[in-house]
């Protein structure tokens, strides 16, 4: 039943992450322009997901609970070129690139670089969304930014939050029955 459980939440995370960055890549390349795109929040959040995939790949983790970041880092990949292309300086792309790589390769050089940056993630995944949400507010013109696709992320983040907070609630009871057990023990 584990195992189950566990496939359909791997498939399902995959099916969400690989249609989540399509509707704003359609969205940019109808309108042909990023504006209101934030090229810092692309890129906070490249970074999270490729210490994401780099930490859970480092560990051995099974591949079904972190394909959709090689999925989701893709059509990132395919945003930050549109940013490029479309502000008409594709080569400034290079830089970026040549930063991810080798991030790639210096996160597991100690295991505490990874620890480190994989305690950072939430960080990184946070800042990404203000930098987002600083740029819309700044202009007022949200531009090709697509609903859907922040709206599915929202839905994403959604079911992870209930299911957070169901742990949180099932370990308070399970910590209350064993508690009051206590007391009617030393009553006893």
């Amino acid at each position: 039943m584990r195992t189950l459980l566990l496939g359909a939440c791997g498939w399902g995370a995959l099916g969400l992450g690989a249609g989540l960055k399509l509707p704003q890549v359609v969205a940019v390349l109808r309108a042909r322009s990023v504006r209101g795109l934030s090229l810092p929040g692309l890129l906070l959040e490249l970074a999270g997901f490729l210490v994401c995939l780099r930490y859970q790949s480092y560990y051995e983790y099974p591949p079904l609970t972190y394909l959709e970041y090689p999925v989701l880092i893709a059509q990132d990949v395919v945003l930050l070129l549109c940013v490029f292309h479309f502000n008409g300086n594709v080569k400034r792309a290079a830089p970026y690139v040549i930063c991810f790589v080798a991030a790639w390769f210096l996160l597991t050089l100690h295991k505490w670089i990874i620890d480190l940056a994989m305690n950072l993630c939430t960080v990184l995944s946070a800042a990404s969304k203000f930098a987002q949400l600083q740029l819309l507010w700044a202009t007022g013109d949200s531009g090709s930014v697509s609903a859907l696709t922040w709206g599915l992320a929202a839905c994403t983040s959604a079911v992870l939050t209930r299911f957070a907070v169901m742990l949180a609630l099932n370990m308070w009871i399970t910590a209350t029955v064993l508690r009051c057990r206590e007391g009617a023990d030393k009553a006893e």
